[in-house]
């Protein structure tokens, strides 16, 4: 799989996120473009089990990419429903790449969510076609 593959895969499963909710004021982001425009980013995604050094878990917890809402609520964008085997095969490219990379996994999904970010705001790769 390559970085390209990764952030397409990447790409496609947030848009079908959406639309999307903001708990507290109730704020809807019709597309994936939308909230990238709206929130604020908040520090770099989370990969619990790259954290717990968890390569070879059957049962992946996932990542987690953090914003806060214009209100100041904190919203996730998590890959909690996305397909096991889809975790499983991300979750070992994330871990061959930071080795071959000498990055932290942070730092690895930091870039796919800039690349990811860049080309939604940018109307590159697949298109956005605010149906989700």
């Amino acid at each position: 799989m390559t970085e390209v593959e990764v952030v397409k895969i990447l790409r496609e499963y947030f848009e079908g996120l959406f639309p999307k909710v903001c708990p507290n004021c109730k704020r809807c982001f019709a597309t994936l473009r939308e909230y990238i425009q709206l929130t604020r980013r908040i520090g770099q995604p989370i990969s619990y089990d790259a954290d717990l050094d968890d390569w070879t878990t059957v049962r992946p917890m996932g990542s987690v990419a953090l914003a806060n809402c214009p209100c100041g609520s904190t919203l996730a964008l998590g890959t909690e429903s996305m397909p096991l085997p889809r975790r499983l095969s991300l979750l070992n490219w994330v871990n061959i790449e930071t080795q071959r990379r000498g990055l932290s996994p942070s730092d690895l999904l930091d870039t796919l969510r800039d690349e990811v970010r860049k080309q939604v705001l940018a109307g590159t790769g697949q298109p956005d076609t605010g149906k989700y």
